[in-house]
């Protein structure tokens, strides 16, 4: 008995290396709707990526957008993401990975990178956000990578853009947020 319990271990031990091996995602636990929406705008930006157009789309203001830059720096910063093959997912469903890498590129997975390119990408968004304006798009690929086979896309947005708003997977289409009362509630005359 003892040896049918060892032998259960080791091979469901073998298909958990073998799928973080192959970069399968730990799955989250399970987080309700308040909860995605906290963690979209901690990150500052929602992001998505699209495999049929081949881009990955970072959608925020400027001020959420420049966040990625800070996202970067964080993960070049860490010691522990020196190694190839380090890796770290972020955003609610951590679809978004960075992934320490020989070569800069852009797939359909993860933004990968030498903490060099990293850094050089972190420069290159902050620098494109510096002159962009809500409603533009802006696009990255040949600058960090020419053999890319994904664009990065930053989508600007007006400032106090909410991130959630954007996630039509789980909290469905975005609901246009109220503008803020022009004078604060008076209380009705008695």
């Amino acid at each position: 008995m003892l040896q049918l319990v060892v032998l259960a271990i080791l091979v469901a031990g073998g298909f958990y290396v073998r799928s973080v091996l192959r970069g399968d995602k730990e799955p989250r636990a399970e987080m309700n709707e308040e909860q995605i929406r906290q963690q979209w705008r901690q990150l500052g930006f929602f992001c998505e990526v699209d495999e049929q157009k081949r881009i990955w789309t970072l959608t925020g203001s400027r001020a959420g957008l420049l966040y990625f830059p800070d996202l970067l720096l964080g993960y070049v910063n860490d010691p522990a993401n020196a190694v190839n093959n380090s890796h770290r997912h972020y955003d609610p469903y951590g679809s978004l990975e960075v992934v320490t890498w020989v070569n800069p590129i852009v797939d359909g997975h993860a933004i990968r990178g030498s903490l060099d390119d990293l850094t050089r990408l972190a420069e290159l968004v902050e620098a494109k956000l510096a002159s962009a304006q809500p409603g533009e798009i802006v696009r990255i690929r040949d600058e960090y990578s020419p053999n890319s086979p994904f664009a990065l896309l930053l989508d600007v947005r007006e400032d106090g853009f909410d991130p959630a708003s954007t996630d039509r997977e789980r909290l469905g289409a975005a609901k246009p947020t109220p503008p803020p009362p022009d004078s604060p509630r008076q209380k009705p005359a008695s």
